[in-house]
């Protein structure tokens, strides 16, 4: 089943969390915070929302930071990815 998300929408998967620090020291699961870096898995056509012309900046396969609580969680095919307007993004993330 694949997700294909309208109008501003992208879908994102969020990165799994860091488990241990820049110095070693090995995080437990309650310790580590939600994960604000994403992968964009499909992204909407744009188009007009709320009477303004909308660009999509997003690609698929763009690393970006997204805000923690921000769209809607979805369960599919045992996986859980994140619906959310392109407005909710907050940056690239550019290695």
């Amino acid at each position: 089943m694949t997700i294909k998300p309208l109008a501003d929408r992208v879908v994102i998967k969020m990165l799994e969390a860091e488990e241990t620090t820049k110095s070693g020291i090995i995080l437990s699961s309650k310790a580590q915070e939600k994960p604000q870096v994403a992968e964009v898995i499909a992204v909407g056509p744009g188009g007009v929302v709320d009477g303004k012309e909308i660009k999509m900046e997003l690609e698929v396969g763009d690393k970006v930071l997204a805000s923690k609580y921000a769209g809607t969680e979805v369960k599919l095919d045992g996986e859980e990815f994140r619906i959310l307007s392109q407005s909710d993004v907050l940056a690239k993330v550019i290695d």
